[in-house]
């Protein structure tokens, strides 16, 4: 299976950003983990952040074109704002997971609102940085499950 793990804006500070909500953990630390994860269980993990909504949007359509089997995505503040890359995850018909390393629901109410929410298939918040690594391991085993009734992760 290849994964797409897209992170949006800020997500590079993790570690150091309001540790109190974010944890002490960085992206690089993470990134490591669900990349050798991955390998563990025979997928292809490739993680990626940016800051600029245009680029998570192109890697969106990326994922449409080079047929990656699941997307998770930490849009960040873009979760609040973004039609552009709600309308690329619309168009991208693998499993989506939307991920948040907080609970956005007990945070700030303009963070209630997900632009993502409604195209995505789950939605993992509130787990930390433990987050990434629980969500792949939950696409592989969603991955077993599938293969075992002879349908797509894509049917779920």
């Amino acid at each position: 299976m290849n994964i797409y793990v897209i992170n949006g804006p800020n997500i590079n500070l993790l570690g150091t950003r309001e540790p109190e909500i974010y944890g002490k953990e960085t992206l690089k630390s993470i990134s490591k983990k669900c990349i050798k994860q991955g390998l563990r269980d025979g997928h292809d993990v490739k993680f990626m952040q940016s800051n600029y909504e245009g680029e998570i949007v192109g890697w969106i359509q990326n994922a449409i074109i080079e047929k990656v089997d699941a997307i998770v995505i930490n849009a960040a503040a873009y979760t609040h704002t973004s039609i552009a890359i709600h309308d690329a995850l619309k168009s991208y018909s693998g499993f989506k997971i939307e991920l948040h390393i907080s609970n956005p629901h007990l945070r700030e109410t303009f963070r209630h609102v997900s632009y993502i929410s409604s195209v995505v298939d789950a939605i993992v918040a509130g787990l930390g940085a433990d987050g990434y690594s629980h969500v792949i391991e939950l696409l592989a085993d969603l991955q077993k499950h599938y293969k075992q009734k002879n349908k797509s992760l894509n049917t779920f």
